[in-house]
């Protein structure tokens, strides 16, 4: 059972875990184990005489793991992206100023992208024609940005 209530689908329960073996797999531990399979490995190649079975158990082990590994990390990247880009539609719905058509604008052709991103390129350089980037992005306005974030509490 999850948190509100509902049983918990295979999707869930994969889901959840693609994100588990993927942060596990990225951590300190998994390379000191994985480094010390290697070590190991290198260690008893004497005893067997460097054999193309010695050989083998490395090989096989490591592509085994790196074909599942493939599979659970990409399941866990594009659950983060699609988290990404759910957060950033929100933000461009909630602003008055913002053009709605760029929510879902990774359903575009690339060349609709593209013109877009020509759009956004000639506003760029109008805008670095405007101010400097340090008048704008400087500590003093980002501690006025603040105060008035605070005082709107």
């Amino acid at each position: 059972m999850s948190t509100n209530g509902k049983r918990k689908g295979f999707g869930d329960v994969s889901s959840q875990f693609a994100t588990w073996v993927s942060e596990k797999a990225g951590s300190t531990w998994a390379f000191i184990i994985a480094l010390s399979i290697i070590v190991a490995w290198a260690v008893v190649g004497p005893i067997f005489h460097f054999s193309d079975t010695w050989q083998l158990v490395i090989n096989t082990g490591t592509t085994i793991v790196t074909f599942l590994m493939v599979f659970l990390i990409q399941r866990a990247q594009n659950k983060g992206a699609l988290a990404v880009q759910l957060k950033l539609n929100e933000l461009v719905a909630a602003i008055e100023t913002a053009n709605n058509r760029l929510i879902s604008v990774e359903d575009l052709s690339e060349d609709e992208l593209e013109i877009l991103h020509r759009h956004y390129q000639r506003l760029a350089t109008l805008a670095a024609h405007d101010t400097p980037i340090a008048d704008t992005h400087s500590l003093e306005k980002a501690s006025q940005r603040h105060a008035r974030k605070r005082h709107k509490r």
